[in-house]
């Protein structure tokens, strides 16, 4: 794709090293850190204390490989170095024509829903210290976001002061805290905590414990529902009245794509025009408006969200690579963009691409260089 601006994918990954957790946690949780285990069946996996769960690190970590393709049986050192390795990332990013990334967790994603939020908020504390220590080497190109296990809401907010002072600029919420929920107003000084440090609150799939209720059919048909955990906070927070009690925060809607949003928007309008009367809802104008205004969305290659871009609020959203999980546009993304984008106009493309996500998190596009085909083909 050719362009004359940056082009930022606002939901990469990375592969959390092998001493991530080891290396990092506080001494009392060591032995129990999050770990890698070699197997002979499933190759290398991450082994979670107090979870059933365990995370072949092939099936997350296979960009650029077709369906054919993926190793179930891999080992760390057959993944893509970049994940764990910063000194070799930027390269990757310049492979796909991505002039800078915002970075999510992989291992922290299935650690959202660990039932001890005590050594949750230690795992993520570590988490928080290696993933600075990761995006150190190019702070303009690697916007790492840390995790808080919200054990309250004021350790919450302890947790934002500690990502600020590591230079991490948005927090991956947990789908469940472990008080009340984030509709309660006893949330607001934390929401009033993330606007005042511009700590962006983040919302991404499968951290939500509805992420993974039981499903009928084949396991393909799991796999649709991925999306449902996300949605439920996201209506939650809209007509739980959370944006019309804090008027300036903004919160992101991550990897569950955009497609539906337009259906999503009306659908609420309908509920509260029709029958406000016996479901309530703690706001006083059409659901729509806070939706359009408060709430940003990462997408890949969904080009149902590009094809009604108009009918959304474009200027929430915001295309990103998922860099380097199995589900990633890496390293085809530039001629799907190409393909995707053509019906929009060249303002939307710069919005959707770039402006949109720099803008939420203050990223100085002047820093960075021009993506796509001139950035790819230089790599």
């Amino acid at each position: 794709m050719r362009v004359n601006h940056p082009i930022i994918s606002a939901d990469s990954h990375i592969t959390e090293a092998p001493d991530t957790y080891t290396a990092y946690i506080d001494p009392k949780y060591r032995d129990i850190a999050p770990r890698i285990v070699e197997t002979e069946d499933r190759g290398d996996i991450y082994v979670i204390d107090g979870m059933k769960s365990t995370i072949p690190m092939g099936l997350v970590a296979a960009a650029g490989q077709k369906w054919n393709e993926i190793d179930k049986k891999a080992r760390y050192g057959d993944l893509h170095r970049s994940g764990w390795d910063s000194s070799v990332r930027i390269a990757d990013q310049d492979r796909d024509g991505i002039s800078a990334e915002i970075i999510y967790p992989t291992v922290g994603m299935v650690l959202c829903n660990h039932p001890d939020f005590e050594y949750k908020a230690a795992t993520m504390a570590a988490y928080n210290r290696w993933v600075a220590e990761y995006a150190s080497v190019d702070t303009d190109r690697l916007i790492p976001l840390g995790q808080t296990a919200m054990q309250s809401p004021e350790q919450g907010i302890a947790d934002l002061e500690a990502m600020k002072a590591l230079g991490i600029r948005g927090v991956m919420m947990p789908g469940n805290p472990q008080v009340e929920d984030y509709d309660s107003p006893v949330y607001d000084e934390f929401w009033a905590a993330c606007v005042d440090l511009e700590l962006i609150p983040s919302y991404h799939i499968l951290t939500n414990s509805a992420d993974r209720a039981p499903t009928r059919g084949p396991k393909m048909n799991g796999f649709m529902q991925v999306m449902r955990g996300v949605q439920d906070v996201m209506g939650m927070l809209v007509l739980g009245g959370v944006f019309e009690r804090n008027p300036q925060l903004k919160v992101v809607c991550a990897e569950a794509d955009a497609g539906w949003v337009p259906h999503y928007m009306y659908r609420m309008d309908h509920t509260f025009e029709r029958h406000r009367g016996w479901l309530p809802a703690q706001v006083d104008k059409r659901p729509s408006g806070y939706f359009a205004e408060h709430i940003y969305l990462t997408f890949q290659d969904d080009f149902v969200a590009f094809e009604n871009a108009a009918k959304a609020n474009w200027e929430r959203l915001c295309w990103a690579n998922d860099f380097p999980h199995s589900d990633s546009t890496w390293p085809w993304s530039q001629p799907m963009l190409t393909d995707q984008t053509a019906h929009l106009t060249d303002e939307q493309v710069r919005g959707i691409l770039c402006d949109n996500i720099a803008e939420l998190y203050g990223i100085d596009t002047s820093a960075l260089p021009v993506g796509g085909d001139a950035l790819a083909g230089a790599a």
